[in-house]
């Protein structure tokens, strides 16, 4: 591995590492987000091979995807046969084949079996055992062609995924170089939470004093967020109700909330609607909320006496409508020591008859990327130091499942 490639392999995260990727480059003029793309994978572990149709090296040189990657870019099909040494059925094959950015051009000849560029002989050779994805990028006229259209659902019967794109300014533009590095871990990863259905929330509720004008906390919903995707890469069928404002997410789907009736509401019809098997409920929500809502703008240069009353305890109503769920709550307390926050959070366990608390400092967690927290159950408790949400989500999903075993 190159020294450049050495600084930044696996600086993000290990989800990608021991993964070999075949970044397979079209003539499209998103192509010039190749160089990004691959470095983005380099950065959760991957090891990364590009290989270039003609028309994409009118457009990127192969010197840029070199650098990238550190390795050697098929520009052609030679007597070394390179799709085959890439793409082969052999010990040492590609975990995935990225198509990205696919033009109509290429959807089409793939569809078709037609392999005269080094992208489509790669895509053929890796077809009957490699996971295919591909991410689409060209005018939304030419995406919407009944006959692209056809061939898009002809490949996704035949098991190759499609990733994007996005619509904008009148173009199926390519999905972000976060979104496909997002599906292609979630492709990936281990898959310890297949056949799991899992509730997450996220995320700080408002609670309106007037209509412009709320109560709320610093939460930004990142710990929530982290552990709904933790979940999604391991396999998991996840629901994220998350808050309005919150950090976006890429989970499949998702319910935006604003108010704690609210969120409770979207729980419940979950809950009555299917069985979950893991409700991890990690949104700050808020404790109070005015008796009154005016209707109106409270006018300003004015003394205000609000009175609240308290909400609802989401938590409490989880066991009530699934004894059986394994749940997960978050405490958070503020200015306090150990030995009190463990005492909070086992008399959250004692009320709602939670299996877990994750309990944590406010000073430490809200709005930050770090958090320091503790596992507690009724028979004892594991600190997790000090570490990225990313990381603290690992180690939580690591846990659940070594206690659903």
């Amino acid at each position: 591995m190159l020294h450049h490639v050495k600084l930044i392999y696996a600086t993000k995260s290990r989800k990608l590492v021991g993964k070999k990727i075949i970044l397979a480059i079209p003539g499209s003029i998103a192509a010039v987000e190749c160089v990004k793309l691959a470095r983005e994978l380099i950065r959760h572990g991957a090891e990364v091979h590009a290989v270039m149709s003609e028309n994409a090296q009118k457009i990127l040189h192969p010197y840029a995807m070199e650098f990238a990657t550190g390795n050697k870019v098929v520009t052609e099909i030679t007597g070394f046969v390179e799709h085959v040494e890439l793409a082969g059925e052999h010990e040492n094959k590609a975990d995935l084949v990225l198509v990205c950015p696919a033009t109509a051009n290429t959807i089409s000849k793939i569809a078709c079996g037609i392999d005269d560029t080094p992208v489509t002989t790669v895509v053929t050779t890796a077809f009957a055992h490699t996971p295919i994805m591909i991410a689409p990028a060209m005018h939304s006229t030419m995406y919407e062609h009944p006959i692209v259209r056809e061939n898009i659902e002809k490949l996704k019967k035949l098991g190759v995924e499609f990733i994007g794109p996005r619509f904008e300014e009148g173009k199926a533009k390519v999905a972000s170089v976060e979104e496909i590095v997002y599906r292609v871990i979630k492709k990936l990863h281990r898959k310890d939470l297949a056949g799991k259905r899992v509730l997450v929330t996220a995320g700080a509720t408002r609670e309106y004093i007037d209509p412009i004008r709320f109560i709320t906390n610093k939460s930004s919903g990142k710990m929530g967020v982290a552990l709904a995707e933790e979940a999604e890469f391991r396999g998991a069928e996840v629901t994220l109700i998350k808050t309005k404002g919150s950090v976006p997410s890429f989970v499949e789907k998702q319910i935006e909330v604003e108010r704690v009736e609210k969120m409770l509401k979207a729980i419940e019809r979950e809950l009555s609607s299917k069985k979950y098997d893991i409700v991890v409920l990690a949104a700050a929500v808020s404790d109070f909320t005015p008796k009154e809502k005016a209707r109106k703008k409270i006018r300003s240069g004015q003394t205000l006496i609000l009175e609240l009353v308290p909400t609802p305890k989401i938590i409490q109503r989880i066991k009530e409508i699934q004894p059986n769920v394994f749940l997960v709550g978050f405490k958070a307390e503020y200015g306090v020591g150990e030995e009190e926050l463990i005492e909070q959070a086992r008399k959250q366990i004692e009320k709602a008859k939670s299996d877990v608390v994750i309990a944590n400092r406010g000073e430490v967690a809200f709005g930050s990327e770090v958090n320091e927290v503790y596992w507690v159950t009724k028979e004892g408790y594991e600190k997790f130091p000090l570490m990225s949400k990313r990381e603290l989500a690992e180690k939580i999903w690591d846990k659940i499942v070594e206690n659903l075993r």
